[in-house]
């Protein structure tokens, strides 16, 4: 099985168990132990798919501005732990190939794997909402059908992304790509750096 292979099953598996409930509020029960990589896949399905459905909910026209703001505040949260954790799973991967001697002629990659591996955990949450769309029963046909063709491009995405991500971690296996991993300067969260809250100190 292919890492990729192995992650899709993870994050399906964390979204299953999240839709369990489908439950913003519902504690996370993460299967693996807590130093594995599949720990942390899990732990990153599980917050997109927290992440995708707070999105939901403050789109609501008739929300109370009070509670938009505390959801808003909930969502920033949730995207610096997001990102923390796609660090943490880049530094497997620096370990997993630290022994590995780059090519003279090695080439650097546009994003990390763990990036790319983010934007597959969020391609598993949009085909299952999409399969959702599909088996609506109070749907139209025609929008049943308009969601069926997105889903069919969905996985069509899924398999190409799979690839390609399991194309790089050989690339860099074999020292074809080198790994160069910037942390993340979110800036808006550090009151430091953000001037609305080093102004009003």
């Amino acid at each position: 099985m292919s890492f990729t292979e192995h992650s899709n099953k993870v994050f399906n598996q964390a979204i299953r168990d999240y839709h369990l409930t489908d439950n913003v509020d519902t504690p996370m029960h993460n299967p693996y132990d807590r130093e594995s990589i599949d720990y942390n896949l899990y732990m990153k399905c599980w917050i997109d798919t927290v992440q995708w459905h707070l999105e939901d909910i403050i789109r609501d026209p008739h929300i109370d501005p009070t509670e938009a703001l505390g959801l808003k505040r909930r969502i920033d949260r949730s995207n610096q732990d997001r990102t923390d954790l796609v660090e943490q799973i880049d530094s497997y991967f620096r370990q997993q190939y630290s022994t590995v001697k780059p090519m003279s002629d090695a080439r650097l990659n546009t994003e990390s794997p763990a990036w790319a591996v983010d934007r597959l955990s969020i391609l598993a949450l949009k085909i299952y909402h999409m399969q959702e769309q599909v088996d609506r029963k109070d749907a139209s046909d025609e929008h049943k059908q308009k969601c069926a063709a997105k889903l069919e491009v969905l996985l069509e995405q899924q398999k190409d992304l799979s690839l390609a991500i399991d194309q790089l971690l050989e690339d860099i296996e074999a020292g074809r790509i080198y790994m160069k991993v910037y942390r993340q300067m979110k800036m808006y969260n550090d009151p430091a750096t953000n001037p609305v809250l080093y102004k009003n100190k």
